[in-house]
């Protein structure tokens, strides 16, 4: 239940809940402070009704994977380390359709 100085995000209104993002790193390579980081970034960017959680996963062998909802939306191995901007955009398109992001996305 929401604490009384809490109102129900948009998500709440439509009946809708937010998605689970999870970074999966490599904890072999360090990339814990890079996946940190990226966690940082996505909180930023999507409210609570969009990512109702952003989870760190240590992994090893070179894994830097982010997955929403299980789906893998940015793979290290495929696609290079990611510019912040490409996978907020990758995560736009799976959470909030249509949404702009701002002047990052021009």
């Amino acid at each position: 239940m929401p604490e009384a100085d809490e109102a129900p995000g948009p998500g709440a209104e439509r009946g809708t809940a937010g998605h689970r993002l999870q970074i999966e790193y490599c904890t072999q390579c360090r990339w814990l402070p890079r996946a940190a980081w990226l966690a940082q970034e996505l909180l930023g960017t999507f409210d609570r009704s969009e990512l109702t959680e952003v989870a760190l996963r240590p992994g090893i062998g070179g894994v830097f994977v982010v997955r929403v909802d299980g789906e893998v939306v940015w793979d290290r191995r495929e696609q290079g380390f990611p510019e912040p901007t490409a996978v907020k955009r990758a995560v736009r398109d799976r959470v909030a359709p249509g949404r702009t992001l701002g002047h990052g996305e021009r």
